[in-house]
Formats: C-alpha cells, sequence, structure tokens
C-alpha cells in the first residue's frame, strides 16, 4: 500500500520536493523553506477556500427551506431526497462544494510526509535544518511541544469558522485538533512545521474572510437569526385582532333590532348644531 501511495504521488512529490531545494539553495534553511513552500501552496488554494467559504453560507441559507421539506416528507425519506436535490439544482448550490479544500490538502499533506521523509534520508543537511529545540526534522518532536502547538494553531483557526455554524458542529471542530494531535504524535518534525505554518495561514485567511469576506455577517443575517420576543407577538396579535373587530351592536328599541353603533362623524355633528339654532329662532318667535 505504501509502495502504491508513493508511485500515485510520485509527481507531487517531485514537485514539492523541487520546491524545497530550490528555496534552500538560495539560503533558506530547511525549516524555513517548509514554510515558505507552505504559504506558497495555501495562497494557490485561496480561491477553493473562498469557494468553500461561499459554499457553506449558501447552504446556510437554505436550512430553513430543507427543515421544512423534511417535515413535510418525514415519513418518505425517498421523496425528502428528491426535494432536497431539486432544491439544491434550482439554486445553484453544491453540497459538497465545502469539502473540495480539504480533498485537496491531504493529498498534499500525505505528499509533504514522503518528501519530508525521502530529505532525510537523502540530504545530510536536513537532519540539522531546524531550528531551536527541534534541529532534525526527519525526527518526532522528543519534547511533543510540536504537536501541542498544532493542536493550539488548528484550533484557533478553526473557531473563527465555527462561530458560524451551529453548536454540535462547533464542539466536532473542537474536538478534531485533539484526535488529529494524537494521530501525528510521532510524525517527523518537518511535517510539523509545514501543518503549523498551514495552521497559521488558515487562521489569517479565516480572519479576513469572515470580517472583510464572504463569509462575514450582515445586518439581515443578525435580524433574521434574532429570537422573537414572545410578549411583543402577543400583543401584535391582539392589535391585529382588535383592527379586524366587528362594531359593536347595540339596542335600537325598536322591535329588538339590533343595529351597529355608529360612531359621530363631522357631517352628524354639524346637523346637531343647524337644529339647535332652528330651535332657539322658534324660541324668539
Amino acid at each position: 500500500m505504501i509502495e502504491f501511495l508513493e508511485r500515485i504521488f510520485s509527481p507531487l512529490t517531485n514537485l514539492l520536493g523541487s520546491g524545497l531545494e530550490l528555496f534552500h539553495s538560495y539560503g533558506a534553511p530547511w525549516w524555513l523553506s517548509i514554510a515558505i513552500l507552505t504559504v506558497i501552496v495555501r495562497s494557490i488554494l485561496f480561491p477553493l477556500t473562498i469557494r468553500q467559504v461561499k459554499s457553506m453560507r449558501a447552504m446556510q441559507d437554505l436550512k430553513p427551506e430543507m427543515d421544512k421539506i423534511r417535515a413535510k416528507y418525514k415519513d418518505n425519506k425517498q421523496q425528502q431526497q428528491e426535494e432536497i436535490m431539486k432544491l439544491y439544482q434550482d439554486r445553484k448550490v453544491n453540497p459538497f462544494g465545502s469539502c473540495l479544500p480539504l480533498l485537496i490538502q491531504m493529498p498534499i499533506f500525505i505528499t509533504m510526509f514522503y518528501v519530508i521523509q525521502g530529505f532525510g534520508a537523502t540530504h545530510e543537511s536536513f537532519t540539522s535544518g531546524g531550528i531551536l529545540w527541534f534541529q532534525n526534522l526527519s525526527e518526532p518532536d522528543e519534547y511533543y511541544l510540536l504537536p501541542v502547538l498544532s493542536a493550539m494553531t488548528m484550533l484557533a483557526a478553526s473557531e473563527i469558522t465555527s462561530k458560524h455554524i451551529d453548536a454540535q458542529q462547533r464542539w466536532m471542530m473542537r474536538i478534531l485538533p485533539v484526535v488529529f494531535t494524537v494521530f501525528l504524535l510521532n510524525f517527523p518534525a518537518g511535517l510539523f512545521m509545514y501543518w503549523i505554518t498551514s495552521n497559521l495561514v488558515t487562521l489569517v485567511q479565516n480572519y479576513f474572510i469572515y470580517n472583510h469576506g464572504p463569509g462575514r455577517k450582515t445586518a439581515t443575517d443578525g435580524a433574521a437569526s434574532k429570537p422573537v420576543d414572545p410578549s411583543a407577538a402577543t400583543q401584535g396579535k391582539s392589535e391585529a385582532k382588535a383592527a379586524t373587530r366587528k362594531p359593536q351592536l347595540h339596542d335600537s328599541g325598536k322591535n329588538g333590532h339590533q343595529e351597529p353603533e355608529a360612531e359621530p362623524t363631522e357631517h352628524a355633528t354639524q346637523a346637531a348644531k343647524t337644529a339647535k339654532r332652528k330651535r332657539r329662532r322658534k324660541k324668539k318667535r
């Protein structure tokens, strides 16, 4: 399986390896070469990140309609799926668009593992090309500080994104860095150099995307998500009911017939004044 994956990713391995050697030939130490290469790769993938955020926002906008479809066809799963897929087509939303950057980053991550493993065996300077406490980039960090830094930077980057999703997904994103750290605990230090740099780039990108880009919440989004005050809603219903209430009836005194009580108008007031003047004239006579 390992040999099979190496053959599949060999073109990408050669490309990334050539990039590392190029930066190192210009005087950059190996750890900095890894960081520079990571920033360049993530910058190339930035349009896909923007597309991912737009896809996530589109899915959030469709959620109310999707909930209505699920409620309407709760006993018919097939019809439910057909209606949801029709909704995706009508709104031109790709439900898998948010997974695309992850699907592309995973092969790069695997390729970087093979590059770093190969450089440790073929480049003698690579074993002392680190910085601070991790000098050998082809060996795991004996103090496990790099895995911790990786988890912290990944969590910081995901916290910006998690503010715009529901609570259940938010907790899953918080648990993921811990799981990832346990899985990568004994990986080479050079691979953590790549992953930490990638997380820092993600942190910066998320800040601008969710504060100044397509992921930013607008005033309309805030008004839509603002809970309705029950007392205000009740008051509004009462006022609407009062506005449409039928006029009260009163007894006219004739055959028990009830007529709607008429409100005084300007015409009726004028007629009463005219009648009063006539009575005064009769008294004078």
